[in-house]
This record gives C-alpha cells, structure tokens and sequence, in this order.
C-alpha cells in the first residue's frame, strides 16, 4: 500500500452533533483578538467549523465591529449566552440571537461567580431543557459533575461542555480526572471547554477521549494568533489520532524495545 492508497482508505473520523457531521474537533472563540481582521485568519487557520460569540458582539450597525462579517464563511455560529446570571436570561440571549439571524445553535452559559467565573450548573440545566425543547440545539458549559451531566443528557443537551480550568486561565485540565468520568459515563459528545493554554493540552484531552475542545484565550493572546491557531489545529488532530490508535501500557519498570539476548551470546561463541 502506497501513502495515497492508505489516505484513500482511512475510515473518515467526523464529529456528529445533532444533524452536523463535522470533520474538525476544534471549535474557536472570537473574543479577546487584537482585531477582527486577525480573528478572520486565525478561525482559518484552525480550520475550525464552529464559532462562538458572544451575542454583544454582534453589532448590525457597524459593519467593522459587526463580529458576524468576519467570520468564514460556512462555519456553524455558535452564540454564547455570556452575561447570562440566571436560566431566564440565558434563555431570553439565546433567543435573540436566533431571531437575529444567528442559527439554533446555542452554547449556555450561566455565571453568578465574578471571580472564578464558574458555570451555575443548577441554572444551566433549567436553560438547556427549555431551549432544547423550542428546538434549540444546546451545547451547555459547565463544572464537571457526572450528576449533572447526566441531567443535561436527560434535558436535551446536544453535547456536554466540561471546563478544563477557569476561563482564559490558561492553566490547562485541572480537572482532568472529573473529564476522563464524563467521557467514560456520558454517551454525548464531550466537548473540554476553557483552561486549554497550549496545544499540548489540547492534544492531552483529546487523548483522554474527549471528542472535541474549545479553544479561545490561548489564541487570541498568543504573538502570533493565526500560527497558533494552526498549532492547535495539528495538536487536536494528533490528540484524536493517538487516541483511536491506542496508547501502549505504563509500566513500572524498563522494557527494552529490541530483545538483550541471542545476538551478543552468538558473537562470542
């Protein structure tokens, strides 16, 4: 088999979410750019298919500062219901943004918390079953919990969005373990939301099994955001790639790669 022939014969890998069926596991936020332009680049670049935005971004007045017209086209949108304090208010976000022209596609988020801007996952809930049952196709963020998650699959959320550490902290999966029992336990798609700093730790949650992560912050304030962007883009790919391939057992001890008898024994006879 040649390199063309095994590409040709590769079982396609796409993520399903509701009726989407998405080649990229990467999906991207639009805050924090040092300007839309470099934001355009950098989704590019990451080849991402879903993007996030906050709802005050969209600005129908101002065709510069209209976050919508420098978004590629044919990626999914995906409004955030940030500034959201309570279910009601997540709910009445995500509407407006359907009536403006946004989609169905929402991703919840309901933060009481100034400081550690943590997700209420008691409101979250309330959120995601009213929008999942006005046809809302709900991507919850939330604090990894396996009670709740299982509340959010009951409710009608479409995927289930673990954060990895606080918000554009950059700290990484701090709560990698609670993610390794979403994925064990959970039948959606689950997708590592905020605390990713580097590719690497992409690529590290995407080995653990998550079937995506979202990445923001570690973009958008890196020197260069568009090559970051692509940085990320390879890391996840490796990620689901070692994954479906599966990773060797730990070991305690030494295991030598090519056997240490036979051949120095043969030498000397």
């Amino acid at each position: 088999m040649n390199n063309e022939e095994y590409f040709e014969a590769k079982p396609k890998d796409n993520l399903k979410i509701a009726n989407e069926n998405l080649k990229s596991r990467l999906l991207v936020g639009t805050g924090k750019f040092a300007n839309n332009q470099v934001m355009n680049k950098a989704i590019a670049s990451s080849e991402s298919q879903v993007v996030t935005m906050a709802l005050r971004r969209i600005d129908f007045d101002s065709e510069q500062e209209n976050v919508l017209n420098f978004i590629p086209k044919g990626c999914i949108l995906l409004p955030n219901t940030s500034g959201a304090r309570t279910a009601d208010e997540a709910v009445r976000i995500a509407k407006i943004a359907r009536a403006a022209g946004c989609g169905n596609w929402i991703k919840i988020e309901v933060i009481k918390d100034n400081k550690y801007l943590l997700p209420d996952n008691y409101e979250t809930i309330k959120a995601t079953e009213i929008l999942a049952k006005d046809g809302f196709v709900v991507l919850p963020y939330m604090s990894p919990d396996l009670m709740v998650a299982k509340q959010l699959v009951e409710v009608g959320a479409a995927a289930v969005m673990p954060l990895g550490a606080p918000i554009g902290s950059n700290q990484g999966l701090q709560t990698k373990e609670m993610i390794r029992i979403l994925i064990n336990e959970i039948s959606l798609p689950i997708i590592v939301d905020a605390g990713i700093g580097k590719p690497s730790q992409a690529a590290e949650a995407m080995e653990l099994g998550a079937a995506a992560v979202l990445v923001n912050t570690a973009i958008a304030t890196a020197k260069n955001p568009v090559l970051m962007a692509e940085a990320f883009r390879d890391a996840v790919k490796a990620g689901r790639t070692a994954y479906l391939a599966g990773p060797g057992a730990t070991k305690d001890y030494a295991d030598a790669s090519s056997p240490l008898t036979g051949f120095l024994n043969n030498q000397s006879e």
